[in-house]
């Protein structure tokens, strides 16, 4: 499979790329971030290129791992320009290139009606690739992410992931999705994702997207 990525650099993006052997890759970045792989290939420019960049390849499926942190963009515009329109941007210009699926990287409390700034561009960038026509969409939204991002997480973030082990006890059954979750255990999901051809649009919780890392991938799943 021919695979569009943006994200390669990042939490999940880079446990997801150990999955990725077998495809054929091509990943937009700012900065190389693409280990050398057979079949695997990476080109170079600022966000607002990437659609151009992705003119004239062939691909069949697109995944978007990017995401800022309020660390490294303190300001709301340059969130938005990240976590929204670079997503929709890229997948409208995958879907140009032949993208028949599209997995995308949000947030558990997504909602494009929210007062919570950050929770409303996520539900925004979600309605936006919802209307882009994907054959198959799978938005994925995880609760807080564990891994390794050193001084990009705020103290917040290192206290929740801190304490996890305790409230994700106490976060059970319809609270589930709130717990915190390995971004390896995520990425392991989306890239099983990949084998699912069944049309529709799919949202991937806490929940399911442990039990289906947990499970070998299948081939037109659902």
């Amino acid at each position: 499979m021919r695979i569009a990525l943006i994200g390669a650099s990042g939490l999940i993006g880079s446990h997801l790329l150990g999955h990725l052997g077998k495809h054929e890759v091509l990943s937009l970045s700012r900065s190389a971030a693409l280990p050398e792989h057979e079949g695997w290939r990476e080109k170079l420019g600022e966000m607002e290129e990437w659609p151009a960049l992705l003119a004239g390849e062939r691909v069949d499926a697109a995944i978007a791992t990017i995401g800022t942190t309020w660390a490294k963009t303190p300001e709301w515009e340059a969130y938005e320009a990240i976590d929204r329109h670079a997503v929709v941007n890229f997948a409208r210009a995958a879907k140009a290139a032949g993208a028949r699926h599209l997995i995308v990287v949000s947030s558990s409390m997504a909602n494009a009606d929210s007062s919570n700034r950050y929770l409303k561009i996520k539900g925004l960038m979600e309605e936006d690739v919802k209307a882009l026509g994907f054959e198959r969409l799978d938005i994925v939204r995880p609760g807080l992410l564990r891994g390794d991002r050193g001084s990009e997480r705020r103290f917040k973030e290192r206290l929740g992931i801190m304490i996890s082990p305790v409230t994700n006890l106490l976060l059970r059954g319809p609270l589930a999705k709130f717990q915190a979750i390995d971004a390896s255990v995520v990425a392991e999901a989306m890239a099983k994702m990949l084998s699912w051809s069944k049309p529709g649009t799919r949202v991937h919780h806490n929940r399911d997207l442990r039990a289906r890392a947990a499970k070998p991938a299948r081939v037109n799943g659902v």
